[in-house]
């Protein structure tokens, strides 16, 4: 009974003690909420003043206002501003690089211009090709993933495969560029995280026909080499990589090339090199107004539609790149200096009887004629002696500087990245002059060789070689004149007798009225000339009466056969081969087989008219 007692009044002290505590922590909410809303209050009043302070919104003066209202709405942007860039840091920081990279290759392998010959033919085009990519997070089975695409792609590198496939990352590529075929292969595997993209693929059409001027791409579609690169240097490279140019139409790059020309050119140089076993061979054709390469060949040659070794021997385009010592049809550079500088004319005679020596060295004729000998008689007996002695008669100096104003020591700078420095003299004395003079001593590219020869025939005038299609009126704009207008005269006059009676018979070819100077260079092996390693050339000009085209051909080694009676001189060769080019090329450039053509001596009275120099 007393428990019970005890207990009743205990339970209700506790209820009171209940009671009490929530009235007291009710009371304390109740003031606890009206000092945070006086305090929420108070700062927002404070804040308020603040910024009105801050931008002079409490000013009556209004241009002050003007200006605090501005700063307002900066203040805002900025915020806006570091918000967007928070973002994007955090972004870049968590995002996965895989699907990054996969994505902006995706931009960056993106459209190029067509590229067409002179006759709008296709040289160049993009195409849109599957490339396979994995997302490995996706993957259920990497292993088993992998398993299945072995099977349609063999070639694919296993471990590097498998380390992408288990990387979990978002994003993979595992191959670019499969074909058609291929894709739908993988697709009927049916797994889950392999997918593909449409990537544009670059495609040559002729193959390896145009390899050295095209150059090539990577697998990201930009231009590494050759003309390619050229193009993405006129500022498709920028839109690369601004992602602008995925499926930009863009206007075709329209080339000098003909691939009429490029294909017959090609033809006649492989049998050359085949029939007279040469290590490489060589071909450039150009219109001699206006500078344009119509056709340019280096062999061996390689496919741009085919991943290859750079480092490859059948990379190098000799013909820009390559560097050599051109031998006698450097002396037509000789012949244009002496006639120009009006001191010596068609009849002046040099003393050819016998060998030049400079202390140990000695300059001697491979045909000595052993006379003296007029001007057109040393070019047509291709006299050493001869020529060195007319070089040296007007000096050093003089001769260095027609050579600075030929463009042969200086750098030749064309559309193609690709090029080289000549190598001259350190000291140049008269042994330099002497037998630079034949074609010894200066290494220079092939085709600057062939921009000198182009204004010899032309009317004088120098005029850069270019692989984009030039108007005349372009060319004019860009020409120099280097040589007076007789002097192109009487070199055409002596590169048309050389064809009918010199050492450039053999590239006679009847009806085209053909003319030009043949070349041979002993090659420098270990420091020293080695005779039975020759490197032959022709350069032919047709029609002489008119000049239009230059062709130069050079066989590297070639080897004598029994149709050249054991000589493997250029007479014998190069000169040949020119004379097979000029014939299958002459139709297609619209040239015409003739008739009672001039000869040489008519050809001298019949100097150029002013309408034809231009």
């Amino acid at each position: 009974m007393l428990l019970d007692t005890v207990g009743r009044y205990a339970a209700a002290a506790g209820r009171a003690v209940l009671r009490a505590l929530r009235r007291a922590a009710i009371a304390t909410w109740n003031v606890a909420s009206a000092l945070a809303v006086r305090l929420g209050h108070l700062a927002w009043r404070a804040g308020r003043h603040m910024v009105r302070g801050l931008f002079g919104l409490d000013r009556g003066d209004a241009d002050t206002v003007a200006r605090g209202r501005i700063k307002l709405i900066m203040f805002a942007f900025c915020a806006v501003f570091i918000a967007i860039a928070t973002q994007l840091s955090h972004l870049a920081i968590i995002s996965d690089p895989g699907a990054t990279r996969g994505r902006s290759t995706d931009a960056v392998s993106s459209a190029r211009p067509d590229i067409i010959d002179r006759n709008g033919d296709i040289i160049a085009i993009d195409v849109k090709s599957p490339s396979l990519f994995a997302e490995p997070r996706r993957l259920i089975d990497p292993d088993e993933a992998l398993e299945g695409l072995l099977k349609v792609l063999p070639d694919l590198d296993v471990e590097e495969s498998r380390k992408r496939l288990n990387s979990g990352k978002g994003f993979a590529w595992l191959k670019r560029e499969i074909t058609p075929a291929q894709m739908r292969a993988i697709h009927r595997l049916g797994l889950p995280g392999i997918g593909f993209l449409k990537e544009n693929r670059r495609i040559y059409p002729d193959g390896p026909i145009l390899s050295h001027v095209m150059g090539g791409v990577n697998v990201d579609n930009q231009g590494i080499s050759g003309l390619e690169k050229y193009i993405d240097g006129r500022g498709l490279a920028e839109l690369h990589l601004a992602g602008f140019a995925t499926d930009l139409q863009q206007e075709p790059v329209e080339l000098s090339m003909d691939m009429r020309v490029q294909h017959a050119v090609r033809d006649e140089l492989i049998r050359a090199k085949n029939k007279f076993s040469a290590l490489h061979a060589m071909a450039v054709v150009t219109d001699v107004n206006t500078g344009e390469i119509i056709s340019m060949v280096s062999l061996p040659d390689f496919d741009p539609n085919v991943p290859g070794n750079p480092k490859d021997d059948a990379y190098l385009n000799r013909l820009t790149t390559g560097v050599f010592e051109m031998g006698s049809t450097f002396k037509a550079l000789s012949f244009a200096m002496a006639l120009d500088s009006g001191k010596i004319g068609l009849n002046s005679s040099f003393d050819a009887r016998g060998a030049m020596h400079f202390g140990r060295f000695k300059i001697s004729d491979y045909h000595a004629e052993n006379r003296v000998l007029t001007v057109p008689e040393i070019f047509l007996a291709s006299s050493n002696v001869g020529t060195a002695k007319m070089v040296l008669s007007l000096g050093v100096e003089a001769h260095k500087a027609f050579l600075k104003k030929m463009g042969q020591l200086d750098r030749l700078r064309t559309e193609l990245p690709e090029s080289s420095e000549p190598i001259v003299p350190k000291r140049w004395g008269e042994l330099n002059s002497a037998t630079i003079a034949f074609g010894h001593g200066l290494s220079v590219a092939p085709l600057q060789a062939v921009m000198a020869v182009n204004s010899m025939v032309n009317g004088g005038y120098l005029i850069t070689p270019t692989f984009i299609k030039r108007t005349p009126e372009e060319a004019q704009k860009v020409a120099v004149r280097v040589l007076k207008p007789e002097t192109s005269d009487k070199m055409r006059y002596i590169m048309r007798l050389n064809a009918e009676k010199g050492t450039a018979t053999k590239a006679e070819v009847p009806g085209y009225l053909v003319g030009g100077k043949t070349g041979t260079a002993e090659k420098v092996v270990n420091g020293r000339y080695a005779k039975n390693k020759l490197l032959t050339s022709f350069t032919a000009i047709f029609p002489m009466d008119k000049p239009r085209y230059l062709v130069l051909v050079m066989l590297d080694e070639p080897k004598a056969t029994s149709e050249t009676y054991g000589f493997a001189t250029s007479g014998w060769n190069a000169a040949p081969t020119a004379g097979k080019i000029v014939e299958r090329i002459a139709p297609l450039l619209n040239i015409a087989p003739r008739q009672n053509l001039p000869n040489a001596e008519q050809l001298l009275r019949m100097p150029l008219k002013v309408a034809d120099r231009h």
